[in-house]
């Protein structure tokens, strides 16, 4: 099972055990919500998650993103996207055992900051999984 929370400890949820889409994102929206030079997520089936304790607030970051956070510690814990009503994203470092789920991939490298090396031999997208990384770049492959 794959449960985690907030830094505060008023939200918890359990997220099930079938994750896939684990990456590391790069876009500035990901960065400003986070304060982070990136942020690392895994998608469960939306079926799989719940919130165990206290309920997350939500923003709407974008015209078909939204992303849920800690209403007293600010803690960012999920993004849903329209595109995907089936699935939710979840902060990698929110869960209990973060280290359970390490990226298999770095996501909109096209917009990364300049002074974010990676040299960690993960595959590549310039945006979403379907941008591979232009020449030079790690080849791409589906996770």
């Amino acid at each position: 099972m794959l449960t985690g929370g907030c830094l505060c400890g008023e939200v918890r949820y359990d997220a099930g055990a079938d994750s896939f889409h684990q990456s590391a994102c790069h876009c500035s929206v990901c960065r400003r919500a986070s304060g982070a030079p990136f942020v690392a997520w895994f998608s469960v089936p939306r079926a799989n998650f719940r919130w165990l304790q206290g309920q997350a607030m939500s923003y709407a970051s974008s015209v078909h993103g939204t992303r849920g956070f800690c209403p007293r510690c600010g803690t960012q814990l999920t993004f849903e996207d329209s595109a995907y009503p089936d699935e939710v994203d979840v902060t990698t470092c929110s869960l209990d055992h973060p280290e359970q789920l390490p990226p298999h991939s770095h996501l909109y490298t096209g917009t990364q900051l300049e002074w974010v090396k990676l040299n960690d031999g993960l595959p590549r997208y310039r945006g979403s999984r379907s941008e591979e990384e232009p020449p030079g770049g790690k080849a791409s492959r589906s996770d």
